[in-house]
């Protein structure tokens, strides 16, 4: 991947600020997604408000696999999906940190 091809941006998931290094193309995908992530989390905090914000994390997660798992197959939209869990699984494993 070019320099040129890459961009830095900061997201914010949970109120934390997390630096990424993407391809500019995904700048506009990454940003919903957080918008998406950040939604739901906010849904979560509503829905059980005895909980942290680590473990709404972990619910909207556990959200993202079931929904993964219950469409079943391999498709490119899937694929697509799966590398969108693999990066909100190491942003939560950034957290952890």
């Amino acid at each position: 991947m070019a320099a040129s091809d890459t961009r830095q941006i900061t997201v914010l998931i949970a109120g934390r600020p997390y630096p990424l290094k993407i391809k500019a193309d995904d700048e506009a995908t990454i940003r919903e997604i957080v918008k998406d992530v950040n939604e739901k989390v906010n849904q979560f905090q509503l829905t059980y408000p005895n909980r942290d914000k680590q473990d709404c994390l972990a619910l909207v997660l556990l959200t993202y696999a079931v929904d993964l798992f219950k469409s079943g197959g391999a498709s490119t939209q899937d694929q697509e999906s799966l590398a969108k869990l693999s990066r909100i699984d190491q942003m939560l494993d950034q957290m952890l940190l």
